[in-house]
């Protein structure tokens, strides 16, 4: 019985890191906005990647959202834009937060100024 704990230890499926949100750039044209997401995550192949972010209100409110539809395993970091988002008038933030394909919305939300 004193075997049990370490071999439980070991089937345990092992978390890989999640996106990382290295930068954002945010522009806004008239009433929408546009943002550039810059992610880093180690892509293993179809079935493990960073497959999508989004801009969320201060109150948590989904305002858009990126789906990344392939892994980007050789292209580390990377970037891809999400444009015509409609940011509610008077926010002075938003927040973008990342998704990994086997891990769902991991990491702290980064904290993007509109001003």
């Amino acid at each position: 019985m004193r075997f049990l704990v370490p071999l439980l230890a070991l089937a345990a499926p092992a978390l890989a890191d999640p996106p990382v949100i290295e930068s954002v750039s945010a522009r806004q044209s008239g009433d929408i906005w546009r943002f550039d997401v810059t992610l880093s995550h180690p892509d293993t192949g179809w079935g493990h990647y960073a497959d999508g972010w989004r801009v969320l209100a201060m109150d948590g409110t989904e305002l858009g959202m990126r789906v990344l539809a392939h892994p980007h395993v050789t292209e580390q970091p990377f970037t891809r834009s999400l444009g015509n988002v409609r940011v509610p008038a008077g926010a002075t933030e938003v927040q973008i937060e990342a998704r990994c394909l086997v891990d769902g919305w991991a990491g702290a939300p980064v904290t993007v100024s509109l001003r």
